[in-house]
């Protein structure tokens, strides 16, 4: 009897050690696949590697395959103290393979700014530019006044001049650009098809390069729109001063943050050797919660406009996503905190007509009476 009861414990003992045993292999199993794939997440860089990388030695780098959406998941899992190696590393890539001729593109806003604290952690010489388009938040520009080693850009033509001649930033980036196309080209061409009918020109539907259905009526609007906001207020002066020192740049982008972004990151990875334009994006894989983390974890200082309620801290004219925000958008905000701006943005530069048309309020809601008066 008692051989009996002890070889069916055993036989359960064994069943439960096996049962855990298996399932504790296949977890490890997981691990070491997230643990290979992440290792293996090295950017797309040129076939030929200059000499003087350490760590690749005199061989030559061979491209490494396209990132994935799955992947872009595991590193954005990573813990922060991961997230900081990693980024680091590609700093260093990217400085050692252009030889120090390297800057930070620095708007004075939270990402540039955890941005260029984690490259001059590394190398406390690199320089900072900074756009100065004459309608940043006044926070920002003493921010940036108050930064070592920032070099200022002026744009050659300011933002009234802009409006005026090629139309205002409304929506986003896409939508205007395809309101300026269908009102700039021919009647029958073939721009025309494909913004209001998505039909490329081999008959083929494109249904991202129409304008939307809810937008349409843009075409029609009673002010001039257009995309070209950003280039000739941000990228022109900053194309042109790379074009002048041969300084390549580092840019405080998010991968998360639109679809372009994260297609452009699955294309290239952080170090883009290949675009034309080459241009390192360290934080690519970072959220939000990361960067407010290293903030708060290196005792960073930062813009205090996000401590106002802002969500974003760009040109106080732009009017990008604002029909997307909760509560109090931008302009509401700007009405409490900065009246004499928002005035100025409103009524001298216009926005109020164009708010008005995209049916996005400016002034700040009425609040509800209390109970009993």
């Amino acid at each position: 009897m008692l051989l009996k009861l002890f070889l069916n414990n055993f036989l359960q003992t064994k069943h439960l050690t096996l049962f855990f045993v298996f399932f504790y292999s296949l977890f490890c199993a997981w691990l070491r696949g997230i643990a290979d794939r992440v290792e293996g997440l090295s950017d797309t860089k040129p076939v030929q590697y200059k000499e003087n990388i350490a760590i690749m030695g005199n061989q030559e780098q061979q491209p490494a395959s396209k990132l994935t959406p799955e992947s872009l998941k595991q590193m954005r899992f990573l813990d922060i103290d991961a997230k900081i190696e990693l980024s680091k590393s590609k700093i260093k890539e990217w400085y050692d393979y252009w030889d120090g001729e390297v800057y930070v593109c620095f708007s004075g806003g939270k990402d540039s700014t955890v941005l260029l604290h984690l490259v001059r952690s590394l190398y406390p010489d690199v320089s900072a530019a900074f756009t100065d388009t004459g309608l940043e938040y006044p926070e920002i520009r003493n921010l940036v006044e108050n930064t070592d080693n920032v070099i200022w850009l002026k744009p050659k033509l300011n933002f009234r001049e802009v409006i005026e001649k090629y139309g205002y930033p409304v929506v986003s980036k896409r939508i205007s650009g395809y309101v300026y196309d269908v009102r700039h080209a021919r009647r029958n061409s073939n721009t025309r098809r494909l913004r209001l009918e998505g039909l490329r020109k081999d008959g083929s539907f494109s249904p991202l390069s129409k304008i939307s259905n809810k937008w349409r009526r843009l075409i029609g609007a009673p002010f001039k729109i257009s995309n070209k906001c950003c280039h000739y207020l941000k990228m022109a002066p900053t194309l042109e001063f790379e074009k002048k020192t041969k300084l390549k740049p580092f840019l405080g982008i998010i991968a998360f943050e639109g679809k372009n972004r994260e297609a452009m990151y699955f294309e290239h990875g952080c170090n883009a050797f290949d675009l034309t334009r080459p241009r390192s994006t360290p934080l690519a894989f970072w959220s939000d919660t990361d960067i407010w983390e290293y903030i708060r974890h290196f005792n960073v200082p930062y813009c205090p406009v996000y401590d106002m309620g802002y969500q974003r801290t760009g040109c106080t004219f732009c009017m990008y996503g604002v029909h997307l925000e909760k509560g109090d958008n931008r302009f509401q905000l700007m009405k409490k905190t900065h009246p004499k701006l928002h005035k100025y943005c409103i009524e001298n530069l216009g926005l109020g007509k164009v708010l008005d048309f995209i049916r996005v309020p400016y002034e700040p809601a009425c609040e509800k009476p209390e109970k009993g008066e």
